[in-house]
């Protein structure tokens, strides 16, 4: 994989050009961690990123979502130190979904879980797969 990340705010100005965002101004961002073969690993997280926040990603190399709930752009990492770098950032066919391929240092779920997917079924039961990695109130004081 050659990815030139962090890269110009010209081009990274010109790559959201290029996204479908919804009626809020966002898309759906999906953080997968880079195993160094450039096909991407485990699926972390789904977030929300809107214009800034692909920009954001894109000269800084840092993976930025936005936050819903906040009302702002959210720095992965910037209160538990779990963050995000970036590897490469690719968009779907229909230019509505992105792809973030990242090195996540830590754990990505704010429950102190690897990744966000640790809901499952198994022997016809809903069944949490994963365990906390790290308690989520050393992660967020």
């Amino acid at each position: 994989m050659n990815a030139d990340y962090p890269t110009t705010q010209d081009l990274a100005a010109k790559i959201a050009d290029q996204i479908a965002f919804n009626a809020d101004g966002l898309v759906p961002a999906i953080a997968q961690q880079d195993d160094g073969s450039g096909r991407g690993g485990e699926v972390l997280m789904m977030a929300w990123m809107n214009r800034d926040a692909v920009i954001e990603t894109l000269t800084t190399g840092r993976v930025c979502y936005y936050s819903r709930s906040r009302g702002k752009l959210w720095r992965k990492g910037e209160s538990s130190g779990q963050v995000q770098t970036l590897k490469d950032f690719r968009w779907d066919c229909d230019q509505d979904t992105v792809l973030a391929l990242v090195d996540q240092k830590g754990v990505a779920c704010h429950t102190g879980r690897r990744n966000c997917f640790f809901n499952a079924v198994r022997d016809g039961e809903i069944e949490q797969i994963a365990e906390p990695e790290i308690d989520p109130d050393k992660l967020y004081g």
